[in-house]
């Protein structure tokens, strides 16, 4: 959300400094430009992806319950399909239905970059919205994904493209040692980074695959073993992966600290890596083992507040873009006259961006507005789809001795 924020209001911050070699605002700092890391953010969202739905597998397997670990595979990835597919449908045709009633002609008219280049207009007809829609939904889910209605679902396909890639993984090697298992998923890792882009796999690989190694780690022994060591290794290594996920998306070579990460993205690099993902998705693999590895970060992470934005996390992802292009555009540019405004020599009438005073005064309100939203949306919505996905799982999953459509072979 914050990486949009600053893509709207805030272009500068994305950059590494005011030209090469040039003055350099606090925001564009390592560590503080991180506001702007969005493709940093996806990969720690991944990552704990991956760790998530392999963790419940990984701990059967590892106290030799195989079985219940291959059903639970099963059932997860079941359930994690609809789990995704139905709340993004959902927020699409909520953002569907924002365009046709015109809510977002402010952000449309307006002078911020991620608010005009993201707003739909409205669709000529009521039929042809229907078709609209459908077509936003359809093409939220293939190749090179893209729904007009609400840019951010772009990830949602690599997301559920990576939970098959944990259930697969495990599938095939549920059934090996510990040991076993993690050398093989190791060797899953480094041959992703081959085949990852070739796939039209943004890191997603690597970084589920880390989720299932994080996932091993966090069932044996070495957090435990140390644990008293993790005021030492800790703090250091935080601030380095903080540093690598701040690595810039451009212009990489106008700051000092990013030329130097560049100039060793080209020595050490797979090939196929993707030079404004490769040290942000390290950078995340080493804050994310890290936590892991550390009792101290566990615990100071697992504050109710923290547990409760936890919580509304996807919540906020799916509303955040709808709400920054409505309610956000409307508190900030209510009162603003069109102006007209030179972008690349050619003229648009469009409302200014207004100062600091205002945004001082906006953004608390719109954050109060948008939490609100995201945690009714939790209590009230979400329980819904999981209705929905327990009764597609009772009605579609063989139980007790109901028939089967084709009769068993006996021999």
């Amino acid at each position: 959300m914050f990486s949009h924020m600053t893509m709207a209001f805030a272009r500068w911050i994305v950059i590494p400094s005011y030209g090469k070699n040039g003055p350099v605002h606090l925001m564009q700092r390592p560590i503080f430009r991180l506001v702007s890391q969005g493709a940093a953010w996806v990969a720690v969202f991944i990552i704990l992806s991956g760790f998530v739905n392999s963790l419940k597998a990984v701990k059967l397997a590892r106290i030799g319950q195989v079985e219940p670990a291959l059903s639970n595979l099963a059932v997860s990835s079941f359930r994690r399909s609809f789990r995704l597919v139905l709340p993004a449908t959902a927020a699409t045709i909520l953002s569907w239905f924002i365009t046709q009633t015109g809510a977002y002609d402010t952000a449309k008219r307006s002078n911020a970059y991620w608010l005009y280049t993201t707003s739909p207009n409205p669709s000529s007809s009521w039929g042809t919205a229907v078709e609209d829609l459908v077509h936003a939904i359809r093409t939220t889910w293939i190749y090179n994904p893209e729904n007009p209605y609400d840019q951010p679902q772009w990830a949602l396909l690599y997301l559920l493209q990576g939970s098959m890639y944990v259930f697969t993984a495990l599938l095939v090697t549920i059934n090996l040692t510990p040991r076993w298992r993690v050398s093989m998923i190791i060797l899953l890792y480094f041959w992703s980074w081959n085949w990852g882009i070739k796939l039209g796999d943004p890191m997603v690989g690597v970084n589920v695959f880390t989720g299932i190694l994080l996932a091993e780690l966090n069932h044996s022994g070495y957090p435990l073993r140390f644990a008293r060591f993790s005021p030492l290794f800790a703090p250091p290594l935080v601030i380095c992966a903080l540093i690598l996920m701040s690595f810039p998306s451009q212009f990489q070579d106008w700051a000092p600290w990013s030329d130097l990460l560049l100039r060793w993205y080209w020595r050490i690099a797979p090939q196929n890596a993707e030079l404004m993902r490769f040290w942000p998705t390290l950078g995340a693999q080493m804050l994310t083992f890290t936590v892991v590895m550390s009792p101290h970060l566990r615990r100071a992470l697992s504050h109710r507040w923290l547990l409760w934005l936890g919580k509304i996390s996807f919540p906020l992802y799916l509303l955040h873009g709808s709400f920054m292009r409505s309610v956000l555009a409307w508190l900030l540019f209510a009162r603003s006259k069109l102006t007209e405004i030179e972008e690349e020599g050619h003229q648009y009438m469009r409302y200014p961006l207004p100062g600091a005073p205002t945004f001082l005064v906006v953004l608390p309100i719109f954050m109060l507005i948008l939490l609100t939203a995201a945690h009714f949306w939790a209590i009230k919505v979400e329980p819904h789809f999981g209705t929905i996905t327990k009764t597609a799982e009772d009605i579609m999953f063989l139980k007790g001795d109901k028939n089967p459509t084709l009769p068993v072979r006996k021999d």
